[in-house]
């Protein structure tokens, strides 16, 4: 009997990975050599330099003899950018309460930094300004469903540490101090795992994953929290519900 699945090889999946994150605006002129991305991706230096090979084919690199590879300025990037949607957060909260308190959490990395021009931007404040970045993996009776990082001005991150965010959703910890949360924008689309993704949530390097990109405001329209979520979507599931009164809001999750 023949077999309907295709194999794609190993140098193009590591190809649809470098390609996303080089539309996403990941890599300017660090842009890693031959030999960390083949170790990163767990390949030989041969199979790398097919994955290089069509990248600079598609005119997303630059590559000299002698010197490191440079990401070209992609062209046309946000020409088909879609407009986060903007929602009442009652129903959101809800459920972002209930799924982290159905599932548990484990913290990765748990760093203040100074935030990025795109962090800074999302969270309205200095680039450079402190924020705590938290990495986390969410687990449903052991099997691992999404990959988390936030973002959080320093202010209102002091005092939790990895025992609070392990125990408790972001989200609950910032109301316990007080903050009222009043407004969610956010984006929902596709993206690929990249061999840290899919180390934690036990995928291949390549695979489709579920992508959430979210910004919570306070009462003052004041954002406190900025998120990028990777769900597999074999596990999580995420449904809106339109009519002419508003966005109704459910997520949910599908392991069992």
């Amino acid at each position: 009997m023949r077999s309907n699945v295709v194999v794609v090889p190993k140098y193009h999946q590591i190809y649809l990975v470098l390609r996303e994150q080089i539309l996403e605006g990941r890599f300017t002129d660090d842009f890693p050599g031959e030999h960390a991305l083949a170790k990163t991706y767990g390949v030989s230096r041969i199979t790398l330099r097919r994955t290089l090979e069509e990248l600079q084919a598609e005119g997303l690199i630059e590559r000299e003899r002698g010197r490191r590879t440079r990401v070209l300025p992609p062209v046309g990037k946000t020409a088909n950018a879609v407009t986060p949607t903007k929602t009442d957060i009652a129903g959101l909260l809800d459920n972002i309460i209930s799924y982290g308190l159905k599932t548990s959490a484990k913290v990765l990395e748990l760093a203040e930094i100074a935030s990025s021009p795109e962090v800074a931007h999302e969270l309205r404040i200095p680039p450079g300004s402190l924020v705590q970045k938290a990495v986390r993996v969410r687990s449903h009776r052991g099997e691992p469903m999404s990959f988390m990082t936030t973002y959080v001005p320093s202010a209102l991150a002091e005092g939790l540490g990895r025992r609070e965010l392990e125990s408790k959703p972001l989200l609950n910890l910032l109301q316990e101090r007080g903050i009222c949360l009043t407004s969610v924008r956010q984006s929902i689309g596709a993206e690929l795992a990249d061999a840290r993704v899919a180390e934690h949530l036990h995928i291949q390097v390549g695979s489709a994953l579920l992508a959430v990109r979210r910004v919570v405001s306070d009462a003052q329209g004041t954002p406190v929290q900025f998120l990028l979520g990777l769900y597999r979507p074999d596990r999580y599931e995420y449904r809106m519900q339109l009519s002419a009164e508003g966005v109704s809001t459910t997520q949910v999750w599908t392991a069992d």
